[in-house]
């Protein structure tokens, strides 16, 4: 094989893809952030920045939550979140955060999950500290399932808040929910965990950004769980987009599943999100 020829499915060999730009333009970044965290470094936190940013990547929409919601606030995270998705028509969807200790995130969930930019809910169980197939969750999964929407959950293997296995549970009892497992288990370690969940639940949805992932640990999900069942994030404004597109776009794998992976499998889900 010369330099440049490319294998079956369209990888080249050495580790590049071929397929061109084609993906430019129509990326959905199903895992960012709006807002500041109180001990992370973000040097902008501003949503003008993170446009032009996307703007600069080919990223046409990203999926948030508001950080002030994740932390300390639900409630004004959320007003927040609001207020930024009625500024920003198409290019922002948001997930609302649900807080397990509220005994009003009930009704108030229903109410933001009647708002047209609402594509799902957030949970971060081990921001939370509950586990995510804890009872205080269970309402969060019933009124997604009953309005259509997806469920993002930060997924972090080894944890007794959101481990993979706790993902299979919940998945088992709302199987109509697609369940998107922040991070694929967040560490090395815990990404074939991940991958033989999503194996085993229909409705589990692995969403790839994270620190810890590499171009390698990447094509290996891709072989093992199907780019059919993955989706990118980026975890902006925590992480750098252009980081996590790198990533993707020069992993070793075929065009058509680094296309799913950057818009095909996130545009089936939102289809019934509508």
């Amino acid at each position: 094989m010369t330099d440049g020829d490319t294998t079956e499915g369209g990888a080249v060999e050495g580790g590049a893809v071929d397929g061109g730009d084609a993906w430019r333009g129509r990326v959905i970044d199903a895992h960012g952030h709006l807002g500041s965290w109180f001990n992370f470094a973000i040097p902008d936190p501003s949503t003008a920045g993170l446009l032009s940013v996307m703007d600069r990547a080919g990223v046409a929409t990203m999926c948030v939550s508001h950080l002030l919601g994740v932390g300390p606030d639900a409630r004004a995270g959320n007003a927040l979140l609001l207020a930024e998705l009625a500024r920003r028509p198409g290019r922002l969807l948001g997930y609302a955060v649900y807080d397990p200790h509220d005994r009003q995130a009930p009704a108030r969930l229903a109410e933001l999950l009647d708002e047209p930019a609402v594509i799902g809910v957030k949970l971060h169980p081990d921001t939370h500290q509950y586990p995510l197939d804890g009872p205080a969750y269970a309402p969060a999964f019933a009124l997604a399932a009953d309005r259509g929407r997806l469920v993002l959950s930060h997924g972090e293997h080894g944890s007794a808040w959101s481990d993979p296995e706790r993902f299979a549970t919940v998945a088992a009892r709302h199987p109509g929910v697609p369940l998107l497992m922040g991070h694929a288990g967040l560490w090395p370690a815990g990404f074939d965990a991940a991958a033989r969940v999503a194996d085993r639940c229909p409705n589990v949805v692995l969403e790839i950004c994270g620190s810890r992932m590499t171009a390698r640990h990447l094509a290996r999900l891709v072989a093992t769980a199907g780019a059919d069942r993955m989706v990118f994030g980026s975890d902006a404004l925590f992480l750098d987009l252009r980081v996590g597109l790198g990533r993707v776009v020069l992993a070793p794998i075929a065009p058509a599943d680094r296309d799913l992976l950057l818009f095909g499998t996130m545009t089936r889900l939102l289809k019934g999100t509508r």
